[in-house]
């Protein structure tokens, strides 16, 4: 047996070892085929069969494959899975190859590397999520990062530290992330929920970056697209380098890129996002986020900016205001915020689109989304006819497409298939060939019958025919009769004798074999012009892309404005003031996402108000009260105010006075990082810690609980360190919830710190929560009645009560240690004895045989005397 493997796997181990990392897709006709190991682990993750296909080296070759059809299924499952995938197509027909020999192999090569962050296809994305891909780079002490989604074309880049890079991170949440070899960076990108991808240090060659641009945008320099580092241009160059890696050559459509500082945006840590549910929830869904809550957009780009504009809401009051004024305008008409959103919700996505015609992945839908999306744009423009400011220059970005969208609509049917292979999709009376080529092909005895009426009359033969056989083809045929006429001319510079029988003689013509010819080969004619026009349609649309982008970015403006407008209709909601004071004074203010779940419950939810200000002190408030009563939910809801004010929305308040909001932090909540080697309370100090190091006067801290990890002197000391520093060091705004009522002393001393309680009653020893925020402290935390409600024994319960009032009689009457006030409990009080087996008393036992359907009255009667009686006998015998 020899040990030198077939042709065609000699193939597959080159290509194989051509595209370490990735399994390899090998395309074997309808199949896409698996080998080695590759076909073991995509047999376990795709959970389909693991077969055998020949030897090698003696040994049975693993196997797998998945139908081309269906491939999108299976590659979606495998990138969510963490695998990347190369896939390799047959580059010729196989008649081609067996023109070389029966042993030649069909060429095949990888066309495509399908990763986290390079896809494109619309079955394998979210359409309301982006999907990033983003380069960090570090040139000396600058650093940088990139972010694009090939689907829609968008490149952005930004300084950024090593410190701000998990900020950043949590902030766009890529699907994958460019590092340098031995960068280290497995952790933050792991947190971060992203494929890490380390490249050799010459795709982060700034000099060899700024080429790469250059020849992608077709430019001599990149000035014309602003000034950029060479930790950008390293980062950005990376992306380049990567999509011409995985895209084979077929680079997408990116919009020339634009550079962010991160002084326009509030800044927003990891953790802060993560406590406060911005736009995934903490069980890890979007259903919960402040996101989910509050879209009501129609578009899927619509949703995208919704999702941009939460994750990053603007520190530009001149930006916010203009958000603010397009959406007063719409609450203001009603009748137009309906037209609108109705017209938007038939806008396709164009820029993905857009994306798939560019990468040579689309279809004849994508070329009619462009149609609808251009065609809706015009109707949009004309409703808003009249506005102002925002909405105005949105409207003024939708038109210039009338040539394009005469050609589309001439060009495409209503409703096309979705792949360009399956033809049908240019409509009639576009293309005069392809018309004549349809009608061969849909009607070809038709024509055949009309060139025949027109030979009976050119020869003036009644009797002639046009036949076809298998042998000849299609032919003329006449009795012999006619055959010295036909044979003659004129009639002879026609007709040309192809045969003559007995009884019969037969002609051709030029156009006749020409129409025979086109009559066989229309279908695949047809189909032919059909990719032409294709082709020819891609090309007007890709000339346009630009302006194109340029209207999907208005459309999406537009749809998010009046998804704001319909959401502060419907809530209630109320437009904020937003100016560059310190200002933060919030009435009747609510939580958006518990509200929204209490209404599905058919439950009120109880407003609030919260005012920060206090002149040119820092503002602070001390928040006690119980667990159970709403301290958490008035936190969040307070810091998704500012989110939502400076993000372009309204907000749920009766009135609202926002100063801008530079930062901020959230330290709400409790978990650990076991991976880490973190405790909670180890978490909870290192998130406090980045607040205290990096908060400025303009930020908005929320801190809920500080200290309660550790013992309880411990994390007073902590707790009281902690807001002290946030006076006197940080001066900013803060909401400070705590358990310690001790703290409460601090209002006295500091200005500008106030005490504010979470209101509760008690009934006949139940606890009322009232979720009312007062000024004012609480006297203590009703611990032990949470605890009761929650379902704690009894016993356990009556303890602790015992317990607690022990230790509050000892601080009062001395100030006694615990330890000290702990040794003096009635400790054989800890574990009651079990109460003595109870036994059956004899009106138990009288009543176990009776049954009160078979008394009569009188018996019955008889039975109460006789119960009563015993009773009295068992009184007397007890005294």
């Amino acid at each position: 047996m020899s040990d030198q493997p077939t042709p065609m796997m000699a193939q597959y181990l080159a290509i194989r070892e051509a595209n370490p990392g990735a399994l390899l897709f090998y395309r074997m006709g309808d199949f896409y085929e698996m080998f080695f190991d590759d076909a073991v682990a995509a047999a376990a993750a795709l959970d389909i069969a693991l077969t055998k296909r020949g030897t090698h080296q003696g040994e049975p070759i693993p196997m797998c494959g998945v139908p081309v059809h269906a491939a999108e299924s299976y590659l979606l499952t495998l990138i969510r899975k963490g695998f990347r995938v190369a896939i390799a197509e047959q580059m010729e027909d196989p008649a081609e190859a067996r023109k070389r020999g029966s042993k030649s192999v069909v060429a095949r090569d990888v066309v495509r590397l399908v990763t986290p962050g390079t896809l494109t296809e619309e079955s394998l994305l979210e359409a309301r999520r982006h999907n990033f891909l983003a380069a960090f780079a570090q040139v000396r002490d600058d650093s940088a990062l990139a972010w694009v989604d090939i689907s829609t074309g968008a490149l952005r880049v930004a300084p950024c530290s090593l410190a701000r890079l998990a900020p950043e991170l949590a902030r766009h949440a890529p699907r994958e992330l460019l590092v340098v070899e031995g960068s280290r960076l497995d952790d933050l990108a792991t947190d971060a929920g992203a494929a890490l991808t380390e490249l050799a240090p010459g795709s982060f060659d700034s000099g060899a970056g700024a080429r790469r641009l250059c020849a992608l945008y077709g430019v001599e320099t990149l000035d014309g697209f602003g000034s950029f580092s060479r930790a950008e241009l390293a980062a950005m160059g990376a992306i380049a380098d990567y999509l011409e890696l995985t895209q084979r050559g077929r680079m997408p459509r990116l919009s020339p890129p634009v550079r962010e500082s991160g002084t326009g945006v509030m800044q927003i840590d990891a953790a802060t996002r993560r406590n406060l549910e911005l736009t995934q929830a903490l069980s890890g869904g979007r259903e919960g986020s402040l996101l989910a809550a509050i879209d009501r957009t129609v578009t899927a780009p619509g949703a995208r900016l919704l999702e941009r504009r939460i994750g990053a809401p603007s520190r530009d009051l001149a930006e916010i205001h203009r958000r603010h004024e397009a959406v007063a305008w719409l609450v203001e008409d009603a009748r137009l915020t309906a037209n609108l959103r109705d017209a938007l919700a038939r806008v396709p996505d164009m820029d993905r689109a857009l994306s798939r015609l560019a990468l040579e992945r689309g279809g004849p839908r994508d070329l009619t989304a462009i149609r609808a999306g251009l065609t809706a744009a015009v109707q949009i423009s004309a409703l808003l006819e009249g506005t102002q400011d925002l909405l105005a220059e949105a409207a003024a970005d939708l038109l210039g497409h009338d040539g394009l969208i005469d050609l589309l609509d001439d060009a495409l049917v209503a409703e096309p298939p979705l792949l360009t292979r399956d033809g049908g999709f240019v409509a009639p009376d576009h293309d005069e060939e392809l018309d004549e080529t349809r009608a061969l092909r849909d009607e070809g005895r038709g024509v055949i019958a009309r060139l025949q009426a027109e030979y009976v009359e050119l020869s003036g033969v009644s009797g002639l025919k046009i036949k076809h056989n298998n042998v000849l083809g299609y032919f003329i045929e006449t009795t012999t009769t006619h055959a010295d006429r036909m044979l003659r001319p004129p009639l002879s510079e026609t007709f040309i004798h192809r045969q003559t029988t007995a009884s019969q003689i037969r002609f051709t013509t030029l156009p006749l074999s020409d129409l025979e010819t086109r009559i066989l080969n229309a279908r695949d004619r047809a189909l032919e012009i059909e990719r032409a026009v294709f082709a020819r349609l891609t090309s007007a649309v890709l000339a346009a892309a630009p302006a194109i982008g340029q209207t999907a970015r208005a459309l999406a403006e537009i749809d998010l404005t009046a998804a704001f407008a319909d959401l502060a209709s419907a809530e209630g909601w109320t437009r904020p003031r937003v100016d560059d004071s310190r200002a933060f004074a919030v009435e009747g203010g609510r939580h958006p996402v518990v509200e929204r779940a209490l209404k599905r419950k058919g439950q009120p939810f109880v407003a609030n108000d919260c005012a920060l200000t206090a002149g040119d002190t820092p503002a602070i408030w001390l928040l006690t009260g119980p667990n159970m009563a709403g301290k958490s939910t008035f936190l969040r809801q307070n810091a998704l105010m500012a989110v939502l004010a400076q993000a372009g929305a309204f907000v749920p308040a009766t009135s609202a006075h926002i100063g801008l909001v530079s930062q901020l932090f959230s330290r709400v909540g409790a978990a650990d990082d076991l991976a880490r080697g973190r405790s909670t309370f180890m978490v909870e100090m290192v998130e406090t810690a980045a607040i205290l190091n990096q908060a400025d006067p303009g930020a908005l801290v929320i801190l809920d609980e500080i200290g309660r990890g550790t013992a309880t002197w411990d994390g007073l000391s902590i707790a009281w360190a902690v807001l002290e520093h946030l006076h006197a060091q940080n001066g900013c705004r803060a909401l400070f919830a705590t358990h310690y009522h001790e703290m409460t002393q601090l209002a006295a001393k500091l200005d500008g710190v106030e005490n504010a309680t979470v209101a509760v009653r008690e009934w006949e020893g139940e606890v009322i929560f009232l979720h009312e925020v007062r000024k004012g402290a609480a006297d203590r935390s009703y611990g032990v009645q949470v605890a009761r409600l929650a379902g704690l024994p009894e016993a356990v319960v009556d303890r602790a009560r015992d317990i607690l009032s022990a230790l509050e009689s000892g601080a009062r009457e001395g100030g006694a240690k615990p330890a000290a006030l702990i040794d003096d409990l009635p400790l054989f009080r800890a574990a009651p004895p079990a109460p003595a087996p109870v036994r059956e008393s004899a009106v138990e036992a009288r009543l176990k045989g009776v049954r009160p359907d078979d008394l009569t009255a009188r018996e019955a009667l008889e039975l109460v005397y006789e119960l009563v009686g015993m009773v009295a006998s068992n009184s007397a015998a007890r005294s």
